[in-house]
């Protein structure tokens, strides 16, 4: 691994113009000086794209895309991978802020690891409202802000695919070769990290860091409501992406563990689509888990007849 390797931040904006020079000051403030930085507006219908030029008159070297049309979070993160030419990638929503000492903790862990085939390092976050408030963390943490459970770490594939809180996207930074090996962001769906992190540590091994690297923020455009609304159309998306992720990772599974496991996953979908009042949704995970345990059941029976 390089002494100094670069690190590309891909800031991707939709309508935060009350946030995103603070976010894309943070980018560019932090302790760890080979970075590159990259910005996408995505045609946001607010001032942002003003914003952002208006802010880049002080940062001429920094590349900005503006989208001539939405196309949402996973074909823009695409469009600027194809141009980062860092050996790290960092994804950054345009409301959130890096800790200063976000880059040079994760390149650290990158250094610093046990693992061998390591794919992301990812930390800790806290949760602020849109008034900067602290509101919690992402992980509970205790006096000294250190994880109160510890993390997994390695191969965490049964632990993404079961659900629960093994992940925080936010808080990572993926080597760029794995992101390529992966060939980016699925693009038909409405939002990017379930799948990756599922896709990802299938193949690579995952570190944590104890620390506190980023602040997200909570707003009623946060990504992260829209999965509990009723009557939702973006909600609806959303949920129908976390459907075809999970046929996804049905087909990347391989041992009777991990079908059982994507159970939990399904079960708390399932919950979800009934809660939001998508009864088609719904229907379709009842499908999907009786064709789990129909694989789960001869899964059995071909290893007992081989025994």
């Amino acid at each position: 691994m390089k002494d100094n390797p670069l690190v590309t931040i891909i800031c991707l904006c939709y309508n935060q113009e009350k946030f995103v020079a603070e976010s894309l000051t943070s980018a560019i403030n932090q302790d760890y000086p080979f970075i590159e930085v990259i910005i996408v507006d995505d045609f946001s219908t607010d001032n942002s794209k003003e914003t952002i030029e208006n802010w880049l008159k002080d940062y001429p070297e920094i590349q900005f895309i503006a989208n001539k049309k939405n196309i949402g979070s996973t074909k823009s993160f695409n469009k600027a991978l194809k141009l980062a030419k860092g050996d790290f990638v960092i994804d950054l929503a345009c409301d959130d802020i890096l800790l200063p000492n976000c880059v040079s903790l994760q390149i650290n862990a990158f250094q610093k690891s046990k693992y061998k085939n390591l794919g992301i390092v990812y930390g800790n976050t806290e949760l602020i409202s849109e008034n900067n408030e602290h509101q919690s963390y992402y992980f509970p943490v205790n006096s000294s802000k250190k994880t109160i459970e510890k993390r997994q770490t390695g191969n965490i594939y049964l632990s993404v695919i079961s659900g629960g809180n093994s992940i925080c996207s936010v808080s990572s930074m993926v080597k760029k070769s794995a992101f390529d090996d992966l060939k980016g962001y699925d693009e038909n769906l409405a939002y990017e990290d379930l799948d990756l992190w599922i896709r990802a540590s299938r193949k690579y091994e995952v570190d944590f860091i104890d620390e506190i690297l980023i602040k997200k923020r909570i707003s009623t455009n946060s990504l992260g409501t829209h999965f509990f609304l009723k009557n939702d159309e973006r909600s609806r998306k959303i949920n129908y992406s976390t459907c075809l992720i999970i046929k996804k990772a049905i087909a990347l599974n391989k041992t009777k563990e991990e079908h059982k496991a994507i159970l939990k996953r399904i079960h708390f979908e399932m919950i979800l689509a009934f809660k939001t009042s998508n009864f088609k949704l719904l229907l379709k995970y009842i499908l999907l888990e009786i064709k789990q345990r129909i694989k789960i059941v001869f899964a059995k029976s071909f290893k007992h007849i081989e025994t």
